[in-house]
């Protein structure tokens, strides 16, 4: 059956309505309930033996972080009966299991974004199979425009908030029915990028000699890159960087009841003056998110070492 078929079949069960009427989201969220969500978890879960405390969302470029996992089990997203593919360079496809600084972990290599056709509710998807899978710290990296003046390629930003211009204009991954099992219907999120982690991340900053920023994360939807306005609105609303993923993954997570601890690579300088001749370039993010992955698997690895094992529970 075509997608479109079972999209038209969802909304005249569960809403009544005409499908152009109702958010992708609310829909994705009927047909993905915790029933199905639960099928596709016992599906992965009989393909693995390792039981992951944290989760992993490898940003562009920064794949390699799944490198360091030792006793790798991999799975496939396009295996996964009714699971998301990838469809960006720089972002494989693949879910790896196993053990990094001796915890056990599950990384994705390859994240899904809106401008790949999916609604944020499938975008975040892995982050319920995550709860599901007993996942109780998320890890979340990107590769983001710089538009803070102060910072320069190659930094490393620890998030300590987001604003999302995608999500406070209803592209909300919760839209929809709400189950408790997942989570509560109204979701605190003021202090969604943990303050404790955050200060963790820092310290193994220090320790490695690596100059960590801290910011606000802004999303935008893309796939086209920011015009200067845009940037400008950003800039000037708070935003130190500006990405197309994270927010509605944090939310998501915290939603779940899953701590969350995000970093930024700045991976270019966003123009904020009119009539720039230098616009930002897909391969080239990713060739210097590359360049930056050793720092920042030095820094994943440093940091789930130092972590209280209490944090965890």
């Amino acid at each position: 059956m075509e997608n479109s078929e079972i999209l038209n079949q969802i909304v005249k069960k569960e809403f009544n309505l005409p499908a152009q009427l109702i958010s992708q989201d609310a829909i994705t969220n009927a047909y993905y309930n915790y029933e199905k969500i639960e099928e596709i978890t016992k599906w992965i879960s009989e393909r693995v033996t390792i039981r992951p405390k944290i989760g992993i969302i490898c940003g562009s470029g920064l794949g390699e972080i799944a490198n360091l996992v030792q006793n790798k089990e991999e799975i496939q997203y396009a295996d996964i009966p009714e699971f998301p593919r990838s469809t960006v360079h720089g972002h494989k496809g693949v879910f790896v299991f196993g053990h990094l600084s001796n915890e056990p972990v599950v990384c994705m290599q390859g994240r899904f974004h809106p401008y790949e056709g999916y609604s944020t509710a499938l975008c975040t998807l892995p982050v319920k199979v995550f709860k599901l899978l007993g996942v109780k710290l998320a890890i979340i990296t990107n590769a983001a425009g710089g538009l803070n003046p102060n910072f320069s390629i190659g930094d490393l930003m620890v998030i300590k908030d987001h604003f999302s211009l995608p999500i406070l204009s209803l592209q909300h991954p919760l839209v929809g029915h709400n189950d408790e099992r997942f989570g509560p219907r109204f979701v605190p999120i003021t202090n969604i990028y943990d303050k404790k982690l955050r200060q963790i991340l820092h310290d193994c900053g220090k320790e490695l000699n690596l100059d960590l920023r801290e910011g606000v994360y802004g999303t935008i939807s893309g796939p086209s890159y920011e015009t200067v306005t845009d940037s400008l609105f950003y800039l000037r609303n708070g935003a130190d960087c500006v990405g197309m993923s994270t927010s509605h993954e944090a939310t998501v997570a915290c939603y779940c009841g899953i701590k969350v601890v995000a970093f930024s690579i700045i991976t270019d300088k966003v123009a904020i003056e009119y009539d720039a001749e230098d616009g930002s370039d897909h391969n080239e993010i990713v060739k210097i998110a590359k360049l930056k992955a050793k720092d920042a698997e030095k820094l994943v690895s440093n940091f789930i070492q130092k972590l209280n094992q209490n944090l965890l529970e």
